[in-house]
C-alpha cells in the first residue's frame, strides 16, 4: 500500500474508532481510556449556539485521538442533552459521573451554580471557561470550580474599561448614563454586583433591564431605553435575546454604535440576521476565530477531510466552534499536565485532573506548538487563582464579519479581588469550608 494511502487508512481507522462514524453521541470508555462526559445543549431556543460549542469540543477529542491520544492514552465521551435546562443538566451530572467522569463543563451559569456543591462532593472538577460564578476564581475556597479565561466581573470590567477608553478616560464616565439589558437567569444577573462597584468609583449610572427566559420579545425593554436614553446599552443575551436586541435596537433607533456586548452575544449568529442593521455592533471576544488558525487546519484536514466531522464544516472555525475547541484542548492539557505529575500514559483520575488544572501553565510557546496562537492569551493557574488569564478584545461587525480589535484589555484586580474575596469569604462560611494553610497552598 503507498505510504500516503496507508497514512489515510490509519487516520480513517483512528477517526472512526473514537467517533463511532459522525454522530455526535458516544464513545463507550474502556479501562485504558479517559472517559470526557459531554454536557450540551443542542435542542431548544439556546441551540444555534449551543450547537458549535458541542460540535468543536467533539472535534478536537477526535482530532487528538488520531494523533495518538494523550501520551498515547485514548479519550472516550458521551453526550447527554440539556436543553439549557438546570434540572435536565443536573440529570446528566448524575448520570454520566459514576463513569469515570474527569470533569464537567456545564454549559449554564445556572448548572454551574446547582453542581457547585454536589461537584465538590463528588470530587469532580468543574471547567466553566468565561461563565459561572465569579467568586469561583478564589481557588482557596472553590477548590472544585474553574472559571478559566474570565468570569462576568472581568467580562464586565473589561467592558467599562473600553467605554472609559472611548470616552477618552475614566474620568469621563461622570455623570453618562449606562443599560445592562440582561437574560433574567444567572447568568444574566452575575455582572450586576461589578458594575453597581464601578458605577460608584467613576459616577456612572447604572440602569439595569430584566428580559424573561427565553429573550426573544424585547419591545417593552427597549421602549425603557428608548425613554431613558443612556448613553451605552450592556447587552447580556445567550441564544435568540441577542439578534431580537439588535433588531429591537434599530427599531427604536439606538445606534449600535453605542452597544456593547459579553462574549456570549457576539458570535456569527447574534449579527448575521440582522446584517447592516447590527453595523457598528461591539462585543467582548474571548478566543479568535477564522480559518486561518492553524488547529482549525489541523482539524479541518485530520478531520473534517476524512468526513468524520461531528458539524457542518462550514461551521469549522467560528466563533463558538472555536471556543469548544479551546474547552476541549484546556481539558486535554489538564490531563497531560496530570500525567506528567502522576504517570504519563495511565488514566488519570477526577481529582488528578483537577490537580493538572489548577497547575495549568500554557506559555505563547505552548499556545504556539498547540495551535493556538492568535486565539487566547497565555494562561496558568494556581491554588489561589483557578482563572489564570483575565484578558479579551473587543470586536466590532462591519455588516459581514466580525473586525477584531487590535488591544487587549485585562480586567483590573484592584477592583475584582475585593468583591471575589467578599463573596468567597461568604460561600465558606455558609458551606463551613476552611482554606487551605500557606503550607498547603503558598502565596505566588
Amino acid at each position: 500500500m503507498p505510504s500516503r494511502l496507508l497514512e489515510r487508512f490509519i487516520v480513517l481507522a483512528t477517526l472512526l474508532a473514537s467517533s463511532l462514524g459522525s454522530l455526535p453521541t458516544a464513545v463507550r470508555a474502556q479501562a485504558n481510556e479517559q472517559f470526557i462526559p459531554l454536557l450540551v445543549h443542542r435542542t431548544g431556543p439556546y441551540a444555534p449556539g449551543g450547537t458549535p460549542w458541542a460540535n468543536g469540543k467533539q472535534d478536537y477529542i477526535k482530532l487528538i485521538n488520531a494523533q495518538g491520544g494523550i501520551n498515547g492514552v485514548r479519550m472516550a465521551y458521551e453526550e447527554c442533552e440539556t436543553g439549557y435546562a438546570t434540572d435536565k443538566g443536573v440529570a446528566c451530572y448524575e448520570r454520566l459521573k459514576g463513569k469515570g467522569a474527569s470533569l464537567f463543563d456545564p454549559q449554564s451559569t445556572g448548572l454551574a451554580l446547582a453542581l457547585t456543591d454536589l461537584a465538590r462532593s463528588d470530587g469532580i472538577a468543574l471547567l466553566t471557561l468565561g461563565y459561572g460564578p465569579a467568586a469561583s476564581q478564589d481557588g482557596g475556597v472553590f477548590k472544585w470550580s474553574f472559571p478559566l479565561m474570565g468570569s462576568y466581573w472581568t467580562a464586565a470590567d473589561i467592558l467599562v474599561q473600553a467605554i472609559a477608553k472611548r470616552e477618552g478616560g475614566p474620568e469621563r464616565l461622570r455623570g453618562r448614563k449606562i443599560t445592562l439589558l440582561y437574560h433574567d437567569s444567572p447568568f444574566g444577573k452575575e455582572p450586576i454586583a461589578l458594575l453597581q462597584a464601578r458605577a460608584r468609583m467613576l459616577g456612572f449610572t447604572l440602569a439595569l433591564i430584566p428580559v424573561p427566559a427565553p429573550g426573544t420579545e424585547q419591545k417593552t425593554a427597549w421602549q425603557q431605553v428608548r425613554q431613558s436614553r443612556p448613553d451605552y446599552v450592556l447587552l447580556w443575551g445567550w441564544g435568540g435575546m441577542n439578534p431580537a436586541a439588535l433588531k429591537e435596537a434599530q427599531a427604536v433607533g439606538f445606534a449600535r454604535e453605542r452597544m456593547y456586548g459579553v462574549w456570549w452575544a457576539g458570535t456569527e449568529p447574534d449579527v448575521r440576521g440582522a446584517g447592516d442593521g447590527a453595523k457598528g455592533y461591539h462585543a467582548l471576544a474571548l478566543n479568535g476565530a477564522g480559518l486561518q488558525v492553524k488547529v482549525v487546519q489541523d482539524i479541518l484536514r485530520v478531520v473534517h477531510d476524512q468526513g468524520l466531522g461531528t458539524g457542518p464544516r462550514a461551521e469549522v472555525g467560528s466563533v463558538l466552534y472555536l471556543r469548544g475547541v479551546v474547552i476541549q484542548m484546556l481539558t486535554v492539557e489538564a490531563i497531560r499536565r496530570a500525567q506528567e505529575h502522576f504517570g504519563k500514559g495511565q488514566v488519570m483520575t477526577s481529582a488528578q485532573v483537577r490537580w493538572g488544572l489548577e497547575n495549568l501553565n500554557l506559555d505563547q510557546k505552548r499556545l504556539d506548538a498547540l495551535g493556538f496562537g492568535g486565539v487566547m492569551r497565555p494562561i496558568a493557574t494556581s491554588c489561589h487563582d483557578h482563572m489564570g488569564s483575565s484578558w479579551a478584545r473587543i470586536q466590532t461587525w462591519d455588516g459581514r464579519k466580525w473586525v477584531m480589535g487590535g488591544d487587549w484589555y485585562q480586567a483590573d484586580e484592584r477592583v475584582l479581588a475585593p468583591l471575589v474575596k467578599e463573596a468567597a469569604d461568604r460561600y465558606a462560611s455558609e458551606k463551613k469550608i476552611t482554606r487551605p494553610t500557606a503550607a498547603d497552598c503558598p502565596a505566588g
